[in-house]
């Protein structure tokens, strides 16, 4: 028998870094885990001080609101201290660039923060938005919208390039500021704004990835009012013409009876004043553009700095794997084991006419590398309790169908195919994706028999079909006491999803 090998798990090497972002609505820390490609978030704090509520029609930055931020600033600078962020990073948007007394402000700012603030142009904002958009999404293509308390930034994003790049003063707090609740007047500044934008049809028929705290309100509002199974904003994507639906029911229901929208009363005093300003934009967005779908952005501003930290070949990770292998790291027995995983079950999937999609197979070895981490659960529950870790973790990279595979790949892995999962995340999916689960979460029950989770073996178990209809598990003769009752029922059950006769054949040595 192959004798297995002491594999360690290696700890991160990395070290924290923090961003503080100070927004013409929020000042916000984010203290990440390392600058990698899918970081772990260590600390998350928000405080709204309305910067830019008043620029519009004053044209500075309100005492109060300055006097706010800069007490958010001082607790933000001591925290990222105790965590250990050997560096800060701290960038300001569209309030402090465009207010008279921004420079003061930004003075007073880098005292305190004890580093250099870096005061983003519009096109540096709106670029900043899409390597955030990058960072969290897979080969993303379309434009990015980025809706601030002062602006919004516009940009295109094809094959990892941007072109255009402009900021208009669209923001929900200047709206609020510029119309004083008059939503049609809203319609007609917004229209005008949009006008300027000579290259907005570039969008037409592409996605839309919408980025800031208000549009994720507007889409946690939709999960609520339709009860949709899976509350995960990022990369929420919906059909730009029930998406166009929704904004104009939101900004009339906000305006009219905000009581009778599920969830309302769960968002901030501050979220729920500019709820109706970010709806009517997004209504006059998708009037403008017309885009394919909808995309919920939860990545940004601050997580496109992190992104532009990285090196070249770091970038250009796989988000979805990446995050697959460090959780593996972190909980699986011998994380090695996900990884030969990864190449035993290619022949299954791809044999005989059964030949998968590129983005299939991506979501197949993520699977493979997530199937140990739910080991420690108790057995009798660990079906959901990974079903529902896996759901809802902090993934990118994915969206909703492909963590919703993920989720019951690991259900079926742990609780077996006999056994259905009670959770409405199965109508994610359609029925190709559930077969998959279905077949996948067979295959690492046969191989977690032979191999008891271990690397080193799986190579020397390979599984095969023929032409004749049979699945063969082949073990060699040093493996053969491996044979087994659980291992042929095992092996029977992945046979039978295949349409397949269960064989295990011992392959003797000739000397």
């Amino acid at each position: 028998m192959a004798k297995n090998k002491k594999h360690r798990k290696k700890g991160r090497k990395s070290k924290p870094v923090a961003i503080i972002d100070i927004g013409s609505n929020s000042v916000r820390l984010v203290v990440f885990d390392g600058a990698r490609r899918s970081p772990d978030t260590l600390f998350n704090e928000k405080i709204s001080c309305g910067l830019g509520r008043k620029i519009a029609s004053t044209g500075r930055l309100a005492d109060e609101a300055v006097e706010r931020a800069l007490e958010a600033l001082t607790r933000f600078r001591a925290i990222a201290d105790r965590i250990g962020a050997k560096k800060i990073h701290v960038i300001a948007t569209a309030a402090a660039r465009e207010a008279e007394n921004g420079p003061d402000f930004i003075t007073w700012a880098e005292g305190i923060c004890g580093t250099k603030i870096r005061v983003l142009s519009g096109r540096g904002e709106a670029e900043m938005a899409a390597n955030g958009v990058m960072a969290g999404m897979h080969d993303a293509e379309g434009l990015a919208g980025d809706m601030g308390g002062g602006s919004l930034e516009l940009i295109d994003i094809s094959d990892g390039r941007l072109a255009g790049g402009q900021t208009l003063p669209l923001g929900s707090l200047r709206l609020m500021d510029v119309t004083k609740g008059d939503m049609q007047k809203a319609r007609d500044f917004i229209d005008r704004q949009l006008d300027e934008v000579d290259w907005i049809g570039n969008g037409k028929g592409r996605p839309f990835y919408a980025v800031g705290g208000t549009w994720r309100a507007m889409a946690r509002l939709y999960m609520k009012q339709y009860d949709y199974p899976l509350h995960v904003m990022h990369n929420f994507s919906i059909d730009a013409e029930e998406a166009h639906r929704f904004a104009d029911f939101l900004a009339y229901k906000t305006l009219k009876s905000p009581e009778t929208l599920l969830g309302y009363d769960e968002l901030s005093k501050v979220r729920q004043a500019t709820l109706p300003y970010g709806a009517v934009l997004m209504e006059r967005v998708i009037r403008k553009i017309s885009p394919s779908t909808i995309v919920t952005s939860a990545f940004g501003v601050r997580e496109g700095l992190l992104f532009s930290l990285l090196g070249k070949k770091e970038r250009k990770r796989d988000p979805l794997i990446a995050a697959c292998e460090d959780l593996a790291d972190m909980r699986a027995r011998c994380p090695a084991h996900g990884r030969e995983l990864c190449q035993w079950t290619d022949t299954l999937f791809n044999s005989h006419g059964s030949r998968e999609s590129d983005e299939e197979r991506r979501l197949r070895h993520a699977a493979c590398l997530l199937s140990d981490i739910g080991w420690r659960a108790h057995p009798d529950y660990r079906g959901m309790q990974t079903l529902d870790f896996v759901a809802y973790a902090s993934f990118s990279g994915i969206d909703h169908p492909g963590r919703a595979f993920l989720a019951l790949t690991q259900f079926y892995r742990h609780a077996g195919v006999k056994e259905e999962p009670d959770d409405r995340i199965v109508d994610l999916v359609d029925e190709r994706a559930l077969q998959r689960a279905r077949i996948l979460g067979a295959a690492i029950r046969v191989a977690t028999m032979v191999s008891a989770a271990l690397p080193g073996l799986m190579e020397h178990t390979p599984v095969s079909l023929d032409e004749d209809g049979r699945l063969y598990l082949t073990l060699s003769s040093e493996n053969a006491v491996l044979e087994g009752e659980r291992l042929q029922k095992r092996l029977g059950v992945l046979a039978k999803l295949l349409g397949r006769k269960p064989v295990v054949r011992v392959e003797h040595e000739v000397n």
